[in-house]
């Protein structure tokens, strides 16, 4: 059993690459749920924008949380290129996927991931010990 789980386990060591993958499960499991309920009626479209920020900054905050906790040291930093990176891939996306021009409002939206990633990186760090 141990010998199977050696070969199938997937661990991601880098502290930035894991943060980011924590950070895009966290989204995806709140996209879930809003598009739950959404299609139960019990939210309207029109303040689902609201409860889009409110993930994306959970899923940031996880992801800077376990990037720091990867890295063991520099939480700071590993939170803010997690953040950095997690922005820009969401840019990249809405840009290629949904056709949505890059502006000034979209950037300006990079400068709070990096902080709320950030601020998750120094949790982390100090969760490691």
């Amino acid at each position: 059993m141990h010998i199977i789980r050696r070969l199938f386990s997937l661990r991601i060591t880098h502290p930035t690459l894991s943060g980011l993958w924590y950070a895009f499960f966290w989204m995806m499991i709140g996209a879930l749920i809003l598009s739950l309920l959404l299609h139960a009626s019990l939210m309207e479209e029109d303040q689902l924008s609201l409860y889009t920020y409110i993930v994306h900054g959970i899923a940031l905050l996880f992801g800077g949380l376990i990037s720091g906790k990867r890295s063991g040291k520099k939480g700071l930093y590993q939170g803010a290129i997690t953040g950095l990176f997690y922005s820009i891939l969401l840019l990249l996306i809405s840009f290629l996927a949904l056709d949505h021009s890059i502006g000034l409002a979209n950037l300006v939206l990079i400068l709070p991931a990096i902080l709320i990633a950030s601020a998750g990186g120094v949790f982390g760090v100090n969760l490691r010990k």
